[in-house]
């Protein structure tokens, strides 16, 4: 049965395809995988995704792309996938469509024909804009074109943008991430991305070598909020969720566990001082 703790890529046989349950959409969420080479440009301590590599996504394959969506979706619909993976009666609903997967899905150079494949998939099921489409991102790539070009169409078919903010320090993005970046950049890339659709930030905390994070990494964190704030980025939200999946990086092994709830819970009022909506899965 599906579960918060199976995220199987291959679970349903397709290559860019796999169905998960999902803690912070609250359900039934599609995935679509364009990183299915397990590649990426960053490298977060917390990744669940089997032989990582450093790069980009391979060409996608539009139209077996389309073909796979469309005929999950209509198993979705028919209620077939419902029986086969005995998924509870109130869990029988696609919360979501979700461009994540094995790696940063704005690597792919087809990003924008991606967001169209599933427009006209959505239109030719009746789902589109009653169902949500969600892409997943570190928000490393917001200012190409070509991804903008998608974000704005994203938009249009009820999308909006879940924007990966770990850590608000240079020092924090660097171990966690192990990526380059700070306050100001990240903050110029949030910018792009929510003035081009509706943006949440999405936070994942844990303990990393038994040590919780910092006084001075929860300060920074309400400080890009708050400048966030105070630059008129129009932020909807944040998702503040715990690890659920252990990390399977080599460098991570047995080093990352889950925080109490007490402590994520606190630091979800912090977040919520700032004025800014708060989440929190567990």
């Amino acid at each position: 049965m599906l579960s918060t703790t199976d995220h199987s890529r291959d679970r349903v046989g397709y290559k860019y395809i796999y169905p998960v349950i999902s803690r912070r959409s609250g359900g039934l969420s599609v995935g679509i995988n364009l990183n299915t080479n397990n590649a990426c440009n960053w490298r977060c301590v917390y990744c669940q995704v089997p032989n990582l590599t450093r790069g980009s996504a391979p060409p996608v394959n539009l139209k077996k792309l389309q073909t796979e969506l469309e005929v999950f979706l209509r198993n979705i619909l028919s209620g077939d996938f419902y029986k086969a993976e005995k998924i509870p009666k109130e869990l029988q609903k696609i919360q979501d469509i979700a461009i994540s997967g094995n790696g940063e899905p704005t690597t792919a150079d087809e990003f924008e024909q991606v967001v169209d494949v599933i427009e006209f998939v959505l239109n030719n099921l009746s789902l589109l804009n009653e169902t949500k489409c969600v892409l997943i991102t570190n928000g490393s790539l917001v200012n190409r074109s070509y991804v903008q070009n998608g974000l704005k169409k994203l938009a249009l078919i009820n999308g909006e943008i879940w924007f990966k903010v770990d850590s608000a320090t240079a020092d924090g993005v660097d171990r966690i991430n192990q990526a380059s970046g700070n306050e100001l950049s990240t903050l110029k890339r949030l910018d792009i991305a929510a003035n081009h659709c509706r943006t949440y930030i999405q936070t994942c905390v844990f303990t990393y070598e038994g040590e919780k994070p910092s006084e001075v990494d929860k300060k920074a964190y309400i400080k890009l909020l708050q400048e966030a704030i105070d630059r008129n980025i129009p932020l909807k939200g944040v998702f503040l969720y715990g690890v659920e999946r252990p990390s399977l990086l080599p460098e991570a092994s047995n080093k990352i566990s889950k925080l109490p709830e007490k402590w994520l819970l606190s630091f979800a009022e912090q977040i919520r001082s700032t004025g800014i909506p708060v989440k929190v899965s567990v």
